[in-house]
């Protein structure tokens, strides 16, 4: 009771309904009417994979997530491991999260883990908390081609396509379907050990082919962060893109700029820190998504700034990610948006400002413009000024300026980021080898180049003494 699952009469009403549908060949299959949001109908065929045809061993998924499923199963619901975690183990990639899709609302999921949340607007879901690990528990979506009209108020779009709304439930055979790529549409049920796969996923791993369900400009207007999520993945997996997924992208790039800000930031993370940063950018500049996400920087570029600091700075990210060492949002986003800043600084100088204000309201203005774009909260926006500060003095270090600017909490941050300079052809080498140096000295030695900075110390010159009176005396009559 109280349930806003599909009863059985619902379930036959939808039947007969899309019966009904394929007896009038007057009407194309994808056909919608004026005004509808409805995605184009893709062909099912469901697939089961049984244990002994894949890899997928439940050694390979994590305790929490199969605490999830196990729990669901036992409550009488049906439970699935779905997407990254099952299309990541298929490829012989370890898994970083685990999702779970159920036929149990997001309430009824709530009421079963006591260690869970509530999240969501636009996607009701729940978030199962198990210590530093969250498993996603979404439940099935419906499908939108079949939106009665009590389901108004659970599925809105806006005036570019885009959902806003969208907490129409089905059955897992829909929820596939609704789903943005094939190889994300992959089920793995913990009961039978099988793979369930409803849009040809298995075939397009195989095949190393990113390709979107339905139509993709349908697609991408509902949610235009779709076209980033292709892009992330391609790169990750190294797929191909297919051509009818890839066609609309340029022109449809736009559709970014009515993401809200805080979301993109969110997504840029995901695609510069997933150990294929380079890749990603060159990808992203093809495709004219890079403009939505840091306007400054593309503006600044095409006014004949290098992105030279941004690559060795992206390449740099991917070695550090290889060797399993960590990243830290502020220092990406002082490299993205080194150029615009070097634009506005020269800019304000130009106009007559003074080197130093002029970096201080440079780095106001281009930080004030870029949350616009993508929201950088203030505890990455205040160490990202800091690194740019920071290279103005890392030159100015006669006396104790050395020993101070070592000890300024985002000095190492600060000394990274003038190797990048130095390694990107940006500034003539020399610095970044001589901070090096001092960092490893001895205090002795740091005199020692503290002294050399200056050069030799020149002989105080010595002042002549003034005769004493008597002297004086003794010599004006000694003639």
């Amino acid at each position: 009771m109280g349930s806003n699952q599909p009863t059985l009469l619902d379930r036959l009403r939808a039947f007969i309904s899309k019966f009904l549908k394929a007896l009038m060949p007057s009407q194309s299959p994808n056909a919608s009417s004026p005004g509808s949001s409805a995605v184009e109908q893709p062909v099912v065929e469901r697939q089961v994979i049984p244990r002994s045809d894949h890899n997928v061993s439940r050694a390979l998924i994590s305790e929490a997530a199969k605490k999830v499923l196990h729990r669901l199963n036992k409550s009488g619901y049906e439970a699935y491991l779905v997407g990254g975690g099952v299309r990541d183990i298929l490829l012989g990639m370890r898994p970083k999260d685990f999702d779970v899709a159920t036929n149990a609302t997001p309430e009824q999921v709530h009421e079963l883990f006591r260690n869970s949340r509530l999240i969501g607007r636009r996607f009701r879901i729940v978030h199962v908390v198990f210590g530093r690990e969250i498993i996603e528990v979404t439940t099935f979506r419906g499908n939108a081609l079949e939106q009665t009209e009590e389901d108004d108020t659970e599925r809105r779009t806006n005036e570019h396509g885009r959902l806003l709304r969208d907490n129409i439930y089905g059955n897992q055979e829909e929820d596939a379907l609704r789903r943005d790529f094939t190889v994300n549409a992959l089920y793995y049920n913990i009961q039978d050990f099988s793979v369930i796969d409803f849009a040809g996923g298995v075939k397009d791993l195989e095949e190393r082919r990113l390709k979107l369900i339905g139509d993709p400009e349908t697609r991408y207007r509902e949610d235009p962060v779709r076209m980033l999520r292709a892009i992330r993945f391609a790169a990750k997996m190294g797929f191909d893109l297919d051509p009818a997924t890839e066609a609309p992208i340029r022109e449809l790039a736009p559709l970014l700029e009515h993401i809200p800000p805080a979301r993109l930031f969110d997504e840029v993370l995901k695609l510069l820190s997933a150990g294929y940063g380079e890749q990603t950018y060159d990808a992203l500049n093809r495709y004219n998504l890079l403009a939505p996400l840091f306007p400054e920087t593309v503006r600044a570029q095409q006014n004949g700034h290098s992105d030279g600091l941004i690559r060795q700075a992206l390449q740099n990210t991917d070695a550090r990610l290889a060797q399993g060492k960590s990243v830290t949002p502020y220092f990406m986003f002082a490299a993205m948006l080194w150029p615009a800043l070097q634009a506005e600084w020269e800019k304000r100088q130009d106009d007559g400002e003074p080197v130093q204000p002029a970096l201080h309201q440079a780095i106001a203005k281009v930080i004030g413009r870029q949350i616009q774009a993508t929201a950088i909260p203030k505890r990455f926006s205040g160490p990202m000024k800091e690194i740019w500060e920071l290279q103005m003095r890392l030159p100015r270090r006669q006396g104790k300026r050395a020993y101070q600017i070592m000890e300024h909490p985002r000095f190492r941050a600060a000394y990274d980021f003038l190797l990048i300079r130095e390694q990107s052809g940006e500034i003539e080498p020399g610095l970044g080898q001589w901070w090096t140096q001092f960092q490893a000295a001895d205090e002795r030695g740091r005199e020692q180049m503290l002294s050399e900075l200056s050069g030799p110390t020149p002989r105080r010159k010595r002042r002549k003494r003034k005769p004493s009176n008597s002297a004086s005396a003794d010599n004006s009559g000694g003639e």
